[in-house]
């Protein structure tokens, strides 16, 4: 009869030819639980792959962005010249260059029977990209709203009112 520890425990065998099968079978289960997780290798092949596929999507995202924000100065424009229709409509003419924008949320002097605001808040004044919209208006009563796209540069304007609904400015 001869006893043995296996993790803290200990056990009695009465069967002497089987006692060196089962410290195999211990040994054996240890080096199978060493051996079960994965190799630095592995994990280093796995994290160069999803590197390797987030850097193919981020462009393709990016790109998905730079489009909504166009499609978003392009609508705030509309709700812009909207407004501006209904100043129109109410003061007879369109706000002067020096007032600008301006005169949609706030009321000026020149506009005397200024009933507005016509926009809810002066942060709609702001294009997707956080600058201010520009306005102009010629003497013939067209006016101009645009934003300087992305780069704030920007590279057309709209020639006249006509055309001024879908106005800003192109930087590809």
């Amino acid at each position: 009869m001869q006893g043995y520890l296996f993790g803290g425990i200990m056990t009695v065998d009465t069967n002497e030819s089987s006692a060196p099968q089962r410290v195999r079978k211990l040994r054996h289960g240890r080096r199978r639980r060493a051996v079960a997780g994965y190799t630095l290798l592995e994990l280093l092949v796995v994290m160069g792959i999803l590197a390797a596929l987030t850097a193919m999507a981020t462009p393709q995202v990016m790109g998905y962005f730079g489009k909504a924000k166009t499609q978003s100065a392009q609508l705030q424009i509309e709700n812009i010249n909207t407004a501006l229709e209904m100043y129109y409509v109410e003061n007879g003419s369109y706000p002067s260059s020096s007032a600008g924008l301006k005169a949609l949320v706030e009321a000026t002097p020149e506009a005397p029977r200024w009933n507005g605001p016509y926009l809810k808040n002066a942060r709609t004044l702001l294009d997707p990209w956080g600058r201010p919209y520009q306005y102009s208006v010629s003497e013939q009563g067209e006016y101009n709203v645009y934003s300087l796209g992305p780069t704030g540069k920007g590279t057309k304007k709209p020639a006249s009112a006509a055309s001024a609904s879908r106005a800003w400015a192109d930087n590809g």
